[in-house]
């Protein structure tokens, strides 16, 4: 590092002094907090992103967010170049960076790291930086932060992207880094038309089946409401009613969106009983989450959920379907053949009825830890992988060497048997490529291919909702030190405490169709208790026994 470079580290780390008391930790939404306490931190993430674009050579992103938060927070994480999350060996130095207490030992850290990763401040190359932000007020001078800190490294240049989803963002650094367009219009443009595609491709009088051509989508008063209303206006055949747009005066996050209609399966502000039976959907705040629901014909208030576990229940059906299809009469030892390794990641937390059904669809599903990162990365080692948390969060993911072969193939049935079933398999496949993210989950791609989906299925939304009864489950925490468990085989076996595993195996029992884990929580300092059983009666008394278990072993009578 020259005098030059570190004097203007010096100079401006100076003008953002970090919070007293504060240690913040990056996770799998990077940093997030009270925006009023972000500003150092959203600085210095500003260097890491601005550092990350010289190491990888390539274009990073940058996104302030605090996806389902309430309004008063905000956050800031990095997209890799792949238009992933952040490399998870990059995390540890993000941590130290963010905590780094004055300017002098920020300067030395980032010397060190610098030269442990061979990456030159010289100037000698420049590199950019993508901004976004969402609709958060508090967004505006934090992006001056973030501004401010890749401006603190010589050749680095931020762009402001404006405001965008945080899925519009990973798809722009993924596009850009891929030598393709990527502007937010690219990006609309390439959903509508590969939606259109597929609508297209449907089986004839399938269309109007029991498919209502409306839809009518919670936009959790934040920008993908904001988005959902352009795309829409290039859409055929699909009439979209957005509400909770964020135009009406609503408070983001507050009393809508997926995220709270998920947890608490009821009816987001302005919906109620002139919905009943509509198909409905739900975004999150910054629109990465995506559930369905029905408000039913009762005087509550109660929905039926269609969740993460059922979109990808839906989405595993039609791309198994469209792979039968193509393979039908392949010689698969000769050139045209493919054996396409499809996937299905969940976690532990995914209902287990939806787990007893893929695996009766006779299709391979796989379990990781929880958190995005987790499941990324395992679909990813497949020809076609599938994961969804049951929060709405999750994508299809295709690998290349499975695209080149599926390109190539539908360019010679083109030819040889255009029209034909498995050349319309083939398109529609490709068509799914195009249309979902595949940097990250995207509640607007992902609405479009729900929709694309049960329009080819001729499925009303209470049809694709009884695909299986979901077992009923209950969810608690136990206030306890959380670094006390140490959990194996995707956070469904706690190692340690010893003896505590074997506790919560004969409470499990007690139980018909019982499931019963224990996992240290991510984010807070208390151990999260996730039960099934076949009753809620019996899933509730599941999850309180292990619960006094976990205070039994661990803690104070305090769960």
């Amino acid at each position: 590092m020259n005098e030059d470079q570190r004097l203007l580290f010096l100079s401006s780390s100076s003008h953002f002094p970090p919070p007293q008391g504060v240690k913040l930790s990056y996770g799998t939404s990077g940093f997030r907090a009270d925006a009023s306490i972000l500003q150092s931190t959203v600085y210095r993430v500003g260097i890491l992103a601005a550092l990350r674009a010289l190491k990888t050579q390539s274009v990073i992103g940058l996104m302030i967010t605090a996806s389902h938060n309430e309004v008063s927070d905000n956050g800031v994480k990095v997209a890799d170049p792949s238009g992933g999350m952040l490399s998870q060996d990059w995390e540890p130095f993000a941590d130290t960076l963010a905590n780094a207490r004055h300017p002098q030992h920020l300067v030395e850290l980032i010397a060190e790291f610098v030269q442990k990763e061979n990456i030159t401040l010289d100037g000698a190359k420049s590199v950019e930086i993508l901004l976004a932000r969402d609709t958060r007020p508090s967004g505006e001078f934090l992006l001056e932060a973030a501004k401010q800190g890749i401006g603190s490294i010589i050749g680095a240049v931020a762009l402001d992207m404006g405001i965008l989803t945080t899925p519009q963002l990973h798809w722009m650094v993924r596009a850009r880094n891929g030598g393709v367009k990527a502007s937010e219009t690219d990006y609309f443009k390439q959903l509508s038309s590969s939606f259109r595609c597929l609508v297209d491709l449907s089986p004839s009088g399938t269309h109007a089946n029991n498919v209502d051509d409306k839809l009518v989508v919670d936009g959790a008063n934040g920008v993908g409401g904001e988005k959902l209303e352009i795309l829409k206006t290039m859409l055929n055949g699909l009439a979209i009613e957005v509400r909770n747009s964020g135009k009406e005066g609503g408070v983001l996050n507050e009393g809508v969106g997926a995220d709270y209609v998920q947890k608490e399966k009821v009816v987001p502000f302005s919906f109620g009983s002139q919905d009943i039976g509509l198909r409905c959907a739900s975004l999150d705040g910054d629109a990465d989450r995506l559930v369905y629901f029905v408000v039913p014909s009762t005087s509550s208030n109660k929905i039926e959920l269609v969740d993460g576990d059922k979109i990808l229940s839906l989405f595993a059906i039609f791309i198994k379907e469209q792979l039968s299809i193509l393979n039908k009469e392949i010689d698969v030892k000769a050139k045209n053949g493919y054996q396409c390794h499809l996937g299905i990641v969940q976690t532990a937390y995914a209902n287990g009825a939806s787990t007893d059904y893929l695996k009766q669809l006779g299709l391979e599903v796989t379990f990781t830890p929880t958190g995005v990162k987790y499941l990324h990365e395992k679909a990813a080692g497949y020809d076609i992988g599938i994961y969804f948390e049951a929060n709405g969060h999750g994508t299809i993911l295709f690998s290349e060497q499975f695209l080149c072969w599926l390109k190539a193939r539908t360019t010679e049935l083109s030819a040889i048997a255009k029209g034909s079933e498995q050349h319309k398999a083939a398109l529609r496949l490709l068509a799914v490529s195009e249309l979902i993210n595949q940097a990250v989950g995207d509640a607007l791609s992902g609405v479009l291919l729900v929709e694309a989906i049960l329009k080819h299925m001729g499925w009303s939304i209470q049809r694709w909702n009884e695909l299986y009864q979901d077992l009923p489950s209950r969810q608690l925490k136990a206030i306890v030190d959380r670094s006390a468990v140490v959990t194996a085989n995707a956070e469904t076996v706690a190692v340690t405490p010893p003896g505590i595993q074997e506790a919560i195996n004969a409470e499990t029992a007690k139980h018909l169709r019982g499931r019963c884990f224990i996992r240290p929580s991510g984010t807070e300092d208390v151990i999260r208790v996730y039960a099934e059983a076949s009753s809620q009666d019996a899933a509730d008394n599941l999850a309180h026994s292990v619960a006094k278990l976990v205070d039994q072993f661990l803690g104070f009578g305090s769960s």
